[in-house]
């Protein structure tokens, strides 16, 4: 037996129960890795809720580091001992142990500890996709990125500001703000305030930006397609305000050609080779010193309702991990 954190029906973060679990050994390509570290993520609350539904019972989390505890037949790429993480393709990592694909498995790189690794693996991933694959970053680049305090937020500020873009980022907390700074933004903005797309305007003298990266969805998504220059791009990739609203395509006509685009972190890392070298660019990234990765709030697994509770209050910054 081994435990684990299930839900049996959607909902709040009380659906979320600490539980035994039976694990059966290692399948053909799958390897058992007995998790060190695991991520807690915006993802997992959308799972939760039923907003991307899963099978159930179900077992929230995409992202953990940990430790080779056994291999299936015709793994030969992972021996029992190794430090591995994933964050891609998996769901269940709020658990002691799991079984997962060897294909969805990276190998750690002795400077990076596992609880960095379970920190910034799913969103400097998702970092790597938004920054160097949907639109290529660079110097000279003005960008708009919401959440700048985030997760997500802190770890792609950072890098944009290394690859020589001026990063506008935003926020809804005024105590955020000298964090989105000490990260990377040249400004922050509060999305509460009336008119904050009007100033991106501003800041740009009036040409806009080539791209917004908007996890925030329901609340800033139009106004965020007001800031974007000529044939710019809407990256949509999540909703901690709830879902876009249906719009009419003519929008994007009318604002200038606009792209809009939903990605997934899965789409970009569909094959081994592709989820290697996107976990290789972010861990040169960190190795380089251009990015710090801060865990900032701690939990136990049992208590993974106070880590979800936190998040979607928006009482966290940075990194949380739960620890089995």
């Amino acid at each position: 037996m081994t435990k684990a954190i299930r839900f049996h029906q959607t909902g709040g973060s009380d659906v979320l129960k600490y539980e035994d679990i039976t694990l059966a050994p290692p399948a053909a390509g799958e390897v058992r890795v007995r998790n060190t570290a695991i991520g807690v993520n915006f993802i997992d609350t959308y799972h939760r809720t039923g907003l991307y539904p899963l099978p159930m019972p179900a077992t929230p989390g995409m992202e953990a580091a940990g430790v080779v505890e056994a291999v299936g037949e015709g793994v030969t790429r992972f021996k029992p001992g190794m430090r591995v993480g994933y964050a891609s393709g998996f769901v269940g990592a709020y658990a002691e142990q799991v079984n997962i694909p060897a294909a969805r498995l990276v190998a750690l790189p002795d400077s990076i500890s596992d609880e960095v690794a379970a920190a910034v693996l799913l969103k400097g991933m998702t970092s790597q996709y938004l920054l160097r694959q949907i639109h290529k970053v660079k110097a000279g680049d003005t960008i708009v990125f919401h959440a700048a305090a985030g997760g997500v937020g802190q770890i792609a500020v950072q890098w944009a500001r290394s690859l020589g873009a001026t990063v506008i980022g935003t926020t809804t907390s005024p105590e955020k703000v000298a964090l989105a700074k000490a990260n990377g933004c040249a400004h922050v903005l509060n999305t509460r305030d009336a008119g904050w797309e009007k100033k991106v305007r501003e800041i740009t003298n009036g040409a806009g930006v080539p791209v917004v990266y908007d996890s925030i969805g329901k609340d800033t998504f139009l106004a965020g397609l007001d800031c974007l220059a000529v044939r710019g791009i809407m990256v949509t990739y999540g909703n901690a305000s709830g879902a876009v609203d249906p719009f009419p395509p003519s929008i994007l006509a009318a604002k200038g050609s606009l792209l809009v685009t939903r990605p997934t972190l899965a789409s970009f890392t569909r094959t081994r080779q592709e989820l290697q070298e996107t976990a290789d660019d972010l861990f040169a990234v960190i190795l380089s010193g251009a990015v710090t990765v801060a865990i900032n709030q701690r939990f136990a697994l049992k208590d993974a309702a106070r880590a979800h509770d936190a998040l979607t209050s928006k009482q966290t910054t940075g990194a949380t991990i739960l620890t089995p």
